[in-house]
């Protein structure tokens, strides 16, 4: 079951995620115990931020019973430059026109992946 919810701490004219998955609600669409999915979040495989009070992840960062391929590499390479998990989600969401689908997120379920993963990497330089 996927909730619209309000991005508390988006930045000012940027978007978000629209749909977004409760950590059970991640459980059941990867059939993992949650436990799993708080280890995935710790490994820096999935990001996770609090939205009312409830953590919460983006849910087309977990499409088709998988995470994105390219996502925790990504993750790791925005970590390494020093963002927390609200500064990568605000990255990941930022409108991007030179990008398909006009974000970093969209553009890594797609052939843009590589090209996502050279940008998070140059933030850390």
């Amino acid at each position: 079951m996927t909730d619209s919810v309000p991005t508390d701490n988006a930045a000012p004219g940027t978007t978000g995620p629209t749909d977004w998955l409760t950590l059970p609600d991640v459980a059941e669409r990867l059939d993992l115990t949650i436990s799993k999915v708080h280890q995935k979040i710790r490994d820096r495989e999935l990001i996770a931020v609090r939205r009312d009070g409830v953590r919460r992840i983006p849910a087309d960062l977990v499409a088709n019973a998988t995470v994105l391929k390219h996502l925790p590499g990504v993750l790791n390479l925005l970590a390494d430059a020093g963002y927390d998990d609200e500064a990568a989600l605000r990255w990941l969401y930022e409108p991007d026109p030179t990008l398909p689908g006009g974000t970093p997120a969209t553009a890594l379920g797609g052939d843009q992946a590589r090209e996502i993963k050279r940008r998070a990497q140059a933030l850390g330089f």
